[in-house]
């Protein structure tokens, strides 16, 4: 069965009724209530037919052509391992998931088991990026060893900090990031001669780091030794997460949050330190490091939620995500990540469901950030470790939110979605027939008047014919996406007014639906004569939401810049209110953010120019 998401796109209903439920779970509750659940799914399914395997996390040491490594490394890294392993476990024991964790070779001394491997040249020729080349410098000698990497999960502690025990300074060019699975997975860390679990609850003395300042021994390895529990934690196939407000007051700070900041901070009484989220120890529950389980080892992600429907809360400050998902091996979970525009991933917060016999499971979404849009990222995580993602940036669904000011849900962007479906699909074939038939079907529903507005105008780019130039039209309003233009140019496909190119027809940006706009696809112009009668322009600059690209808007005025944005990236959107009295020539113009055209899909949301 291969990932589908085309079930999305026949979801039921709009999802207006209200949700009567009391308040979602406290974090105590929901560990009481769905672990025992989830592990009745994911234990019943592999000790049928059991395929156990002791799976480990393999650790490299590798240095440069010109360095040896650092002193003790091999004392220091096993204290700072079994550390991390002993982490683990006790945190997935308090989400009530058994004392699972991360399993380590040992040598016949005691030590952890670490593949020495020397660099192909000297310092000078490595840097922060230069994680794959390490990593292939590696594989000879797991090879070697009879390790196939694409098949483990490695870690590569670098040998690339640069400490100075007399001037009491630090630097690093290491790589120091991670990916993968639950079938291979590779973590870059940096080594010192500082890295130190003794080190750990010292207060002073102080070093000069030269990325985060004056900070103590204890600071020092708190983000370090935090740092290598962060990166395996992403390793093993973990995105990151926040944690919500009231897991935050019980237990600190999420690891796959800023938790490689916090951990064991509490050692020296500077915090209440780090913690995994359920939703973290669901999706270790089933990786087969943390189980013992290669049952279904080489089967890939491919749950399938249909019946899908998002719900306003009755006082309508959160929403519920319900549906049915199906999938083989069986999905034992299901996690909601609610993530805000911007700060990359790092801001999501998330809540669990457990599906029921039929695969039927209610999502709470709630800890939202006012005044920001938002997408909802879904995970169904299956018995065998495999992760099935769904309405991640780029992927053919997904599911917008705006939160306004006074914390009330606008889910009107993912309802649109589904009540224009047939709309799009007719207005794409260019079937005018179908066309009229899906606007008699929205005027004989109950759904909201943008919807419907949008509906026609979409209905209205059949035609094609464009309205005056700005300069010739009375009246006090003029809709820029309805006026000719003197010159268009845009980076990708072909110039479209009022939609985006198939299949995403709708314009949505910062999680919000607009009616009328431009498709700018970075680089990208739009000219209009304006005569020098008109005095204002306003609107809305952004990226599409659901592409993960960066542009930058600019309005020009007869040659004159009038108006830039900031770089506008993850759906965001920005009003513009600007000056033009007696210009005679405006241009909107959209340039990518600085990293290349890919996925820069920009747009001009409801521009209008008035008197």
């Amino acid at each position: 069965m291969s990932l589908s998401l085309r079930p999305f796109l026949a979801l039921c209903g709009l999802g207006l009724c209200l949700s009567l439920d009391a308040g979602a779970a406290t974090p105590q509750e929901e560990i009481a209530t769905q672990v025992p659940a989830a592990r009745k799914i994911l234990d019943t399914w592999q000790a049928d037919q059991p395929q156990k395997e002791e799976r480990y996390l393999h650790l490299v040491y590798w240095t440069p052509k010109d360095r040896e490594p650092a002193p003790r490394y091999r004392e220091r890294l096993t204290k700072i391992l079994e550390h991390i392993q002993a982490f683990y476990a006790r945190e997935m024991e308090r989400n009530g998931l058994g004392p699972r964790t991360i399993k380590l070779q040992h040598e016949q001394d005691g030590l952890v088991k670490i593949h020495l491997v020397k660099g192909d040249a000297p310092y000078s020729d490595y840097a922060v990026q230069s994680g794959g080349k390490i990593r292939k410098e590696c594989l000879p000698v797991l090879e070697k060893a009879g390790l196939d990497a694409e098949k483990e999960t490695i870690v590569i502690f670098c040998n690339m900090s640069n400490w100075d025990p007399i001037k009491q300074t630090m630097s690093q060019n290491s790589p120091y990031y991670a990916g993968g699975t639950n079938r291979n997975g590779t973590a870059w860390q940096v080594d010192s001669p500082l890295l130190d679990l003794d080190l750990l609850d010292d207060k002073e003395p102080f070093l000069q780091d030269g990325q985060y300042g004056k900070i103590s021994y204890g600071r020092y390895n708190t983000i370090f030794i935090g740092g290598v529990a962060h990166e395996v934690g992403h390793a093993l196939g973990l995105p990151h997460n926040k944690a919500r407000p009231d897991q935050a007051a019980l237990w600190g700070t999420a690891l796959m949050g800023s938790g490689n900041h916090t951990y064991s901070e509490e050692l020296r009484g500077e915090g209440k330190g780090t913690f995994l989220s359920l939703g973290e120890a669901l999706r270790l529950a089933s990786h087969p490091v943390f189980c013992g389980s290669v049952k279904g080892f080489d089967v890939k992600p491919n749950a399938v939620i249909s019946e899908a429907k998002l719900t306003p809360s009755a006082e309508g400050k959160s929403f519920t995500f319900s549906g049915r998902v199906t999938a083989d091996p069986p999905v034992y979970a299901v996690i909601g990540y609610m993530d805000p525009a911007g700060g990359s991933n790092y801001d999501a917060t998330t809540r669990t469901a457990v599906p029921d016999k039929e695969g039927r499971f209610t999502l709470e979404c709630d800890a939202l950030k006012s005044g920001r849009a938002g997408m909802l990222g879904i995970v169904a995580a299956q018995a065998n470790g495999a992760m099935s993602s769904f309405a991640s940036p780029g992927a053919e669904r997904t599911f917008p939110y705006y939160v306004e000011a006074d914390g009330r849900v606008d889910l009107s962007a993912t309802h649109a979605t589904e009540a224009l479906a047939p709309l799009m699909k007719a207005v794409n074939a260019r079937q005018e027939v179908g066309v009229r038939l899906a606007l008699d079907e929205l005027a004989n529903q109950n759904v909201e008047p943008r919807i419907l507005e949008t509906a026609q105008v979409l209905a209205d780019t059949l035609q094609g014919k464009a309205g005056p130039h700005p300069s010739q039209v009375d009246g006090n309003v003029c809709h820029l996406s309805d006026a000719a233009t003197l010159e268009v140019e845009v980076g990708y496909g072909r110039p479209l007014v009022n939609r985006l190119p198939a299949p995403d027809n709708l314009l949505i940006a910062g999680s919000r639906l607009y009616p009328r706009g431009l498709y700018a696809h970075a680089p990208a112009r739009h000219v209009w004569d304006l005569g020098g009668k008109w005095t204002r322009v306003k609107g809305v600059a952004g990226l599409a939401t659901g592409h993960d690209g960066s542009v930058n808007c600019l309005i020009i005025g007869d040659g004159r810049a009038l108006w830039r944005s900031p770089k506008l990236q993850d759906g965001s959107a920005v009003e513009f209110d600007v000056e033009v009295k007696g210009v005679q020539k405006l241009e909107f113009k959209v340039t990518d953010g600085g990293n290349g055209n890919g996925s820069d899909w920009g747009v001009w949301l409801d521009p209008v120019v008035g008197r």
